[in-house]
């Protein structure tokens, strides 16, 4: 009616209006989206930058550390004091501590992660799906110093009924409460990728005569398994990348074991402890941490680089 009215119309007066309001109206549109997409790309601009600028003064200030310490001994040495007067920097005493109770926590954390997921996923009624889901959420949210005081106040003690030998500072107890403290990531994340499998393939397999138990495990885990991969990785990202539970329960000792029994220092810890501590601004063992951290953060980029093989590997096979 519009089109016909405006055919109608003299020239000069109806038509110039009606295109006027569209282009208006076209104009107002494109405005908004591009004022959209430049919202995202500085979104998206700020975390690219944010990560350079990281890796820029990690690069930097351990360049300096490496004029003073010969990397080959930063790599090799067995014993790390560079706080003492016969200082020594060997990364792999912080290495060993980072790795073993990383370890420890993704022993506890996958297996119970996992099987959470396929309950929440494949077993629970939508009610129980919906009081489990905030408790977990719930449980992600405790402060990572009251994990750390649970770990030496009540694991450790638990564990030495077991083990009578064991000191009040180990491995063991702190790599326990990490690893609970990371199953609400590895549970939330495998549930959602179990439950973004199309359904077609659950009833495709009841169809030819399996379980439900059958289906969930050689059907929805395999569909899945590219995001369950991405759950493994930022479990293993969270327990490299965790302090106060092993500050405050794995004794923050230099020792270069990879028992969990026995009380170990950790990168983070090792920052924690240097960067609250009374060294000068541009000493050696001050420019340690920048050290440790481009370590820690070179740690990180590898576990994540093999997550990454892992979910092409899979998402190809599957």
């Amino acid at each position: 009616m519009e089109s016909a009215s405006a055919l109608d119309a003299p020239v000069g007066a109806t038509v110039p209006t009606v295109v006027s309001e569209r282009l208006a109206r076209k104009f107002s549109r494109n405005l908004k989206e591009r004022a959209i997409e430049a919202l995202l790309f500085l979104a998206a601009f700020v975390s690219v930058f944010t990560t350079a600028g990281i890796v820029y003064i990690l690069v930097k200030e351990s360049l300096v550390f490496f004029s003073h310490v010969p990397l080959w001994q930063f790599l090799t040495d067995t014993q790390w004091t560079p706080l003492f007067a016969d200082a020594h920097y060997g990364i792999s005493v912080l290495l060993s501590g980072t790795i073993t109770s990383s370890a420890v926590a993704l022993l506890v954390a996958i297996p119970l992660g996992t099987t959470i997921a396929i309950y929440l996923s494949e077993f629970a009624s939508p009610r129980a799906r919906e009081i489990a889901k905030p408790v977990l959420e719930l449980l992600s949210g405790v402060p990572t110093i009251v994990y750390g005081y649970f770990a030496l106040l009540f694991v450790t003690p638990l564990l030495q009924k077991l083990i009578p030998s064991l000191p009040g500072f180990n491995l063991l107890s702190a790599g326990i409460v990490m690893g609970i403290m990371i199953v609400p990531y590895v549970a939330s994340i495998s549930e959602d990728a179990m439950r973004a499998v199309p359904m077609a393939l659950r009833e495709g397999s009841f169809a030819m005569g399996a379980t439900r138990l059958q289906t969930a495990l050689k059907v929805v885990v395999p569909a899945a398994v590219s995001g369950i991969a991405a759950a493994y990785i930022l479990g293993v990202s969270r327990a490299v990348g965790e302090t106060m539970i092993l500050a405050v329960a794995a004794g923050m000792q230099p020792n270069l074991t990879f028992n969990p029994l026995e009380p170990a220092a950790t990168i983070t810890a090792y920052i924690v402890q240097v960067a609250l501590g009374d060294l000068p601004h541009g000493s050696v063992g001050y420019q340690t941490i920048f050290a440790a951290g481009l370590a820690l953060l070179l740690l990180t980029l590898f576990f994540n680089l093999v997550g990454f093989w892992m979910r092409r590997r899979y998402r190809e096979a599957y």
